[in-house]
C-alpha cells in the first residue's frame, strides 16, 4: 500500500502555528538557560532589546519615557516577544510545506541574537553567542519533529495528520521547555543571591563629614508637595539596562586610568569606605525630565569624594595644566558616561557613592558604587554600576549619548514645578496652597514666583534651603475666586538668573519654559 501525503485542514494550520510557537517557547527557556551559565544580559531578548534601545532614535527613546515612564523597558520586552511570537507562529506554518525554509528562518533569529549578544558594550567573550545559538538549534528541532506530526505520510488511503501525537508531543515539549526555565531562573537566583547577600551583609562606615541635618522648615506642611527626601522606592529611575546588573561588592573593583594618570590605580570597595567617607544632600535630575516632570529627586548620599581618589592618581584639571578635560565612567554593562573633569574637581561634592537615604545602594541605583555629581544632569554624571573612570578629552572620545544627539555637557537648568494642584484639579473658592518645588543644582534657588492667569508675578513663601545642590519647596497661599484659571511657576537661582520662559524640549541639553497648570475653583 502507498504512503500518501495527509490532507490539511484549517484546524492542522492553527496547530502548526501552535507548533511554531511551542517551539519559540522552547528556544527561549533553552536560551535562558544557558544565559545563567554564560552571563544574563547575553540571553537572547535582552541582547535583542539593548541592541534595539542603542538603534532608536533619540526622538522616539524620549516618547516612550514620557508615555511609559519607568515601565518603558518592560513594554520594550513585551514587544520583542510579541514580534517573536509572530515570527514563531509564521515559521510554524512554513514548516508545513517547506520545513528546511523553516529551519534556516530559525536559524537566522539566533543569528540575530547571537550577533546583538556578542556587540554589546559589555561583550567581552564569543561565549556571548551561545545562548542565542543553542536556543535557535533547541528550537529548530522542536519545530521539526512537531511539524513532521503533521505531515509525514502515513500508510493508507484515508491518510490524515497525526493530531493527537502531535498534541502529546507538543505537551511534553512545553513541560519540558517549562523546567528548562524554571531551572534557568533558580540557578540564576543563586547567582544574584551571591550579590544580594554581599548587600545585606554591607555595613556604610559612619561619615566623617556627615551632612547637616535638614533645617526645620525645608519641607513645607502642604499636602500634595513632594517630599523634601525622596524615598528610595520612589526615587526616579531612567537608564538603558533590560537587566539590572547585580555586582558583588566583595570582588566589585574600580579601576583609574588613561591620559594625564601617571599612578594608575585600582580601588575595591573596602578601600573606599576606609577612606574619608562625606555624607550630601543632593538632587539629581534627568535630562528627559519635561518642563513639569516627574524625572528628578533628592536624597541624602553616602560616598568618598572622586576629586581624592583622582588627585592621588596624579591627575589635574585643565584649569591646572592637566591634558585630560573629559572622564570617561564606564558600567559594567559598558554604557559610557562623560564627565567634565573640571566639574568633578572643583570643589563640588562629586561622590562615588555607596550609600542612599541610609541604606546601600539599591540595585536598581547602581549598587555598589554609582557616581553623584551635582550640577549636572545625569546622563553626563551619574553612572551606576561603575567599573572604570578613563580620562581622556571630548575631542578624543564621544560617551555613550553624544552620538545619539545630546550635547556633551549638560549642567541642570533652573526649573521648577507645581504639586498641587494637579492639572485639571478641581479646587473650593477661599484660600488655596499651590505649592511645589523648584531646583538650580550648584546654584540653589534665591525666589520662586507665581502668576495666576494674565496677573502680576507673586512671590511664593520659600521653605528654608538645605544647601545650593538640593531642590527647594515653595508654596504660595492663593486667594481663588470661581473659575477656569491658568498657574505658572517661575524660579531664579542663586546668581540671580530667572528662569527662562522660552519653551525648549529635552533634546540636546535638557527643557526648558514655564511650568502651568489649569484648575477649575467651584464655588464655596
Amino acid at each position: 500500500m502507498t504512503a500518501t501525503p495527509p490532507t490539511l485542514t484549517p484546524t492542522d494550520r492553527l496547530l502548526a502555528a501552535l507548533g511554531g510557537l511551542v517551539a519559540g517557547y522552547g528556544g527561549l527557556a533553552v536560551a535562558a538557560l544557558v544565559a545563567v551559565l554564560v552571563r544574563p544580559e547575553a540571553g537572547p531578548v535582552p541582547a535583542v532589546g539593548d541592541a534595539v534601545v542603542d538603534r532608536t532614535p533619540a526622538g522616539i527613546k524620549e516618547w516612550a519615557i514620557r508615555t511609559f515612564g519607568e515601565s518603558d523597558k518592560a513594554v520594550l520586552e513585551f514587544g520583542i516577544l510579541v514580534l517573536l511570537a509572530g515570527l514563531a507562529a509564521a515559521l510554524g506554518l512554513l514548516a508545513l510545506r517547506r520545513p528546511v525554509a523553516a529551519v534556516a528562518g530559525v536559524a537566522v533569529l539566533g543569528a540575530v541574537g547571537a550577533l546583538a549578544a556578542v556587540t554589546r558594550p559589555d561583550s567581552t567573550s564569543p561565549a556571548d553567542a551561545l545562548p542565542s545559538l543553542v536556543g535557535a538549534a533547541a528550537a529548530a528541532v522542536v519545530l521539526y519533529v512537531l511539524a513532521r506530526r503533521l505531515t509525514a505520510p502515513r500508510a493508507g488511503a484515508a491518510a490524515a495528520p497525526d493530531r493527537r501525537g502531535f498534541l502529546l508531543t507538543g505537551a511534553g515539549m512545553v513541560l519540558g521547555a517549562t523546567g528548562a526555565m524554571v531551572l534557568a531562573r533558580s540557578v540564576g537566583s543563586t547567582r544574584s543571591e551571591h550579590a544580594t547577600a554581599s548587600r545585606n551583609a554591607l555595613r556604610l562606615p559612619r561619615p566623617a563629614s556627615p551632612a547637616p541635618a535638614v533645617p526645620r522648615g525645608a519641607q513645607l506642611p502642604v499636602e500634595g508637595i513632594s517630599p523634601f527626601v525622596t524615598p528610595n522606592r520612589d526615587f526616579y529611575r531612567v537608564d538603558t539596562a533590560l537587566v539590572v546588573p547585580r555586582v558583588d561588592a566583595d570582588t566589585w573593583q574600580l579601576r583609574v586610568h588613561g591620559r594625564g594618570v601617571p599612578r594608575e590605580r585600582v580601588f575595591t570597595l573596602a578601600e573606599l569606605m576606609r577612606r574619608e567617607v562625606v555624607e550630601r544632600d543632593v538632587t539629581l535630575a534627568c535630562v528627559s525630565n519635561e518642563v513639569g516632570g516627574p524625572l528628578v529627586g533628592n536624597a541624602r548620599w553616602l560616598g568618598v569624594r572622586l576629586a581624592d581618589l583622582l588627585r592621588e592618581c596624579g591627575v589635574r584639571p585643565p584649569s591646572a595644566g592637566g591634558p585630560a578635560d573629559q572622564l570617561v565612567a564606564r558600567s559594567v554593562d559598558g554604557m559610557t558616561i562623560g564627565t567634565p573633569v573640571e566639574a568633578v574637581m572643583d570643589g563640588r561634592d562629586a561622590l562615588l557613592a555607596f550609600g542612599m537615604n541610609g541604606e546601600p545602594l539599591p540595585f536598581e541605583h547602581g549598587f555598589p558604587v554609582r557616581m553623584v555629581v551635582p550640577g549636572l544632569y545625569g546622563y553626563v554624571s551619574a553612572c551606576k554600576w561603575i567599573a572604570s573612570v578613563e580620562l581622556t578629552t571630548f575631542a578624543a572620545y564621544d560617551a555613550y549619548w553624544v552620538p545619539r544627539g545630546w550635547a556633551a555637557q549638560a549642567p541642570i537648568k533652573t526649573e521648577s514645578r507645581i504639586d498641587t494642584p494637579r492639572a485639571f484639579g478641581r479646587a473650593t473658592a477661599g484660600t488655596v496652597a499651590v505649592a511645589g518645588v523648584a531646583w538650580a543644582q550648584h546654584r540653589g534657588v534665591s525666589r520662586v514666583q507665581v502668576r495666576v492667569d494674565d496677573g502680576p508675578w507673586q512671590d511664593a513663601e520659600l521653605g528654608a534651603e538645605d544647601s545650593r545642590d538640593t531642590w527647594r519647596q515653595w508654596v504660595h497661599r492663593w486667594q481663588a475666586e470661581p473659575g477656569r484659571h491658568t498657574l505658572t511657576v517661575r524660579a531664579t537661582d542663586g546668581t540671580g538668573a530667572v528662569q527662562t520662559e522660552q519653551r525648549q524640549g529635552t533634546m540636546p541639553d535638557g527643557a526648558t519654559g514655564y511650568h502651568s497648570v489649569v484648575v477649575t475653583v467651584d464655588p464655596a
